[in-house]
């Protein structure tokens, strides 16, 4: 597959597209790389679609040191704008939202026909983050940016519940940190918020369930790119 670089002066972020066809951005987790989109971008690939994968700022072969939620999004900012649009958003975790983050921007927003969020929603419970990150060993190593992310969560509620288009989230099964009280307040705080489970995966869904993580994402990012109107026909 071939591979791209994007220089934005402080860093240069590695990618790897796959296919061809309507764009699908694909953001991978915290502490993950590109590579776990693969299997993912293969059936994407085979439904007539293409993928750009990035590692984030900080991550596998990116440069630079990922600290602070706004840092990373203004990176996938500009990877929206250098990407032929209008594009579908894929984030899982903290990728879904440096996403966010990034739709603040009407601008940025304009050029994306729908997102996926991949087991997360904004402004979860601090302590339950926590929580899950402590017994996962991972909220030492990470630490700067998940006081920071937490720290942004009514912001990037409010970015949320204001954005005119399709918005699907992706939750995992058990091992997840996402509640069933998390998506309900997300859906009510906007009605084009649509929920599918994947009961099968952890967290990381792209890792535990790409083949059906892939299914999802084709057939709502197909059917977005073609309706190239309003979001409420897609609205549940």
């Amino acid at each position: 597959m071939p591979e791209i670089s994007l220089d934005l002066g402080e860093v240069t972020l590695r990618g790897t597209v796959a296919g061809a066809g309507p764009t699908v951005l694909l953001l991978h987790a915290g502490g993950e790389r590109r590579g776990v989109w693969s299997p993912v971008a293969a059936v994407l690939a085979r439904r007539g679609l293409r993928s750009v994968a990035f590692d984030l700022r900080g991550h596998g072969e990116s440069s630079g040191r990922a600290a602070t939620l706004r840092a990373l999004a203004d990176d996938v900012a500009e990877m929206i704008r250098r990407q032929p649009a209008p594009l579908v958003l894929v984030g899982a975790s903290i990728g879904g939202l440096a996403g966010l983050a990034a739709l603040a921007d009407p601008a940025i927003a304009d050029l994306v026909a729908g997102l996926v969020l991949v087991d997360v929603v904004p402004d979860l419970a601090p302590g339950r983050v926590r929580s899950w990150l402590d017994f996962h060993g991972l909220r030492d190593r990470h630490a700067l940016i998940v006081e920071d992310v937490l720290g942004s969560g009514s912001a990037l509620f409010a970015t949320a519940g204001a954005l005119d288009l399709p918005i699907l989230v992706v939750q995992g099964g058990p091992g997840s940190p996402l509640g069933e009280s998390d998506v309900l307040r997300f859906r009510a705080a906007n009605r084009h918020v649509t929920v599918a489970r994947v009961p099968a995966a952890g967290h990381l869904v792209a890792r535990d369930a790409p083949d059906e993580l892939a299914d999802l994402v084709s057939a709502h990012a197909r059917a977005w790119l073609k309706a190239g109107s309003k979001p409420a026909e897609y609205a549940e």
